[in-house]
């Protein structure tokens, strides 16, 4: 069975974040990233907008302590599995690579 990859994103002008006169190329490599990764492996990456989709980020008990905890600049949050995986940073394509090729629950891993 396949890793669930969840992206909690901070707040942005549109959903991915690819919008506006100055786009962050962090967001280019992930979108790129993501879409690499479902043509090789057929994963799908979950992308949630805090404004938007604000219910997911209170569903994941993990997210919404970080969230209570730090405020929004614990953002992006990447759980693989329901467990966060990584924080403040977007993942890379081999992170995410990696994490979609190991099913298993992945232990914590928040800042890396």
């Amino acid at each position: 069975m396949p890793a669930k990859i969840e992206l909690f994103d901070p707040p942005m002008c549109c959903p991915g974040g690819l919008c506006g006169p100055a786009i962050d190329p962090a967001l280019l490599d992930l979108n790129e990233a993501i879409i690499k990764l479902k043509k090789e492996k057929g994963i799908t990456v979950e992308r949630y907008l805090l404004s938007q989709q604000g219910k997911k980020f209170m569903q994941n008990p993990e997210v919404l302590a970080l969230l209570q905890q730090n405020g929004t600049e614990i953002l992006p949050v990447t759980a693989v599995n329901g467990h966060i995986v990584k924080t403040k940073n977007f993942p890379t394509y081999e992170e995410l690579k990696q994490w979609a090729s190991e099913p298993a629950p992945i232990t914590q891993g928040a800042g890396a």
